[in-house]
């Protein structure tokens, strides 16, 4: 916890932030009382009562925030924001009744956005990938994770995780990178599935490493992506380095990803539509959070609805995100998956607010975002233009963010 000052002394680089709402984790409804926050350095020293707080803050610079209602910065801890080009004849094709399976084994699909990806030089994808982040940040959101994956060769898995660094030294935002080079398998190891992975934790994830470009590592555990055999030996590659791990599983089919990654401590398992009991029960033993999707299942109009009662049932943290791709769920607005998880899957406003802070933070496994608005933890939060936090997922496409704080600074503000 951050020292405090002695009464009537001004913190060093203090800031008072006067007559706010905070949202607390697991709202359900009522109001929300007035209260102060004081920021000392990049995290919060001191929160109580409005007009309590000790003399030393009260001299501090203050912002009047006139009672308007304050979440954490919102979080979004699954996105493949930086690639190239966009899919939009897939969903035509999907639309006249092609699966997803069926477009992936024609060459399109995945394959499809890594030509696109190693065509583009960095620059190209950085000046696209901002304006997408860039919107991200326009609702709210102070931290993100970003994924590789649409290059599957080392010079353009490197050339993304450059390009998600970059994002987070262009803009005020955490940027968490996770190397996702299993995502597909290219068109040059048609049939050598093994000889790719070998490739993926031979070569490309201690190179990545090496450089620092690599916070965690996914695979995509599927049909037509990798077996439960490939998938693991991603995962004891990341584990050897002291990685994290997260996994694409049961999005189209159970085959017990979930659980494998439970048995390498991973920090999500992902999509999970198809999740069964034993894999709900091997999350929660393992705490893992359970990542939802909701504009993939919708953009792909699928009818599986995640398994929302299990995971209640065995308290496995449900966390939320865009899933941003160009494939599945071209979306850049954290705020509408919110209004999706709540009319599609049946979540409480309270469930996907925890989903997009406190639990989304968990799953992003990142020590400096916590999602949380509390003594001693960092100073990230957003400022809404709204009466009530059920407005967060009641409205679709109305501007509500008034303002984001990231660590102890802000970091948007609207021009409304």
């Amino acid at each position: 916890m951050p020292h405090l000052p002695e009464p009537g002394a001004r913190p060093h680089g203090c800031v008072l932030w006067k007559n706010l709402r905070i949202v607390p984790p697991g709202w359900r409804s009522g109001l929300v009382p007035l209260c102060d926050l004081a920021v000392e350095g990049l995290r919060i020293a001191w929160l109580g009562a409005a007009g309590q707080a000790p003399a030393g803050f009260q001299a501090a610079l203050q912002h009047d925030l006139g009672g308007a209602l304050v979440t954490p910065g919102l979080i979004d801890c699954h996105t493949h924001l930086v690639h190239g080009g966009q899919r939009a004849n897939e969903f035509a094709l999907r639309l006249a009744g092609a699966s997803y399976e069926d477009i992936a084994r024609q060459g399109g699909g995945i394959v499809s956005s890594v030509r696109a990806t190693r065509a583009a030089d960095e620059d190209t994808l950085f000046q696209q990938a901002l304006k997408r982040l860039d919107a991200l940040r326009a609702e709210g959101v102070t931290a993100i994770e970003i994924k590789s994956g649409y290059g599957l060769d080392l010079d353009t898995e490197r050339k993304m995780l450059r390009v998600a660094r970059r994002l987070g030294e262009a803009r005020p935002v955490t940027v968490r990178t996770t190397f996702l080079g299993a995502h597909a398998l290219p068109p040059e190891y048609a049939g050598r599935a093994d000889d790719y992975i070998d490739l993926v934790c031979n070569v490309m994830l201690p190179a990545l490493d090496d450089e620092g470009l690599v916070d965690a590592v996914d695979v995509f555990c599927e049909g037509i992506g990798f077996s439960l055999a490939q998938s693991e030996r991603v995962l004891q590659a990341a584990t050897r380095r002291g990685l994290a791990v997260k996994m694409h599983a049961e999005q189209l089919s159970l085959m017990g990803g979930a659980a494998l990654a439970a048995r390498y401590g991973a920090l999500s398992a992902d999509h999970l539509e198809w999740l069964d009991d034993a894999g709900a029960q091997a999350m929660r033993q393992a705490g893992m959070v359970a990542v939802l999707l909701p504009g993939a299942y919708y953009f792909l109009r699928d009818t599986h609805v995640p398994p929302i009662e299990l995971l209640r049932r065995h308290g496995v943290p449900i966390a939320l995100a865009t899933d941003c791709n160009p494939g599945t769920s071209p979306a850049t607005s954290l705020l509408l998956m919110l209004n999706m998880a709540c009319t599609l899957f049946r979540m409480t406003v309270a469930e996907a607010l925890d989903g997009v802070t406190c639990h989304a933070a968990d799953a992003l496994g990142c020590v400096g975002v916590s999602g949380r608005l509390a003594v001693g933890h960092p100073a990230d939060f957003a400022v809404w233009d709204i009466d009530s936090p059920a407005e967060l997922a009641y409205w679709m496409g109305l501007p509500r963010c008034r303002m984001s704080v990231r660590q102890g600074s802000i970091a948007f503000q609207s021009t409304r």
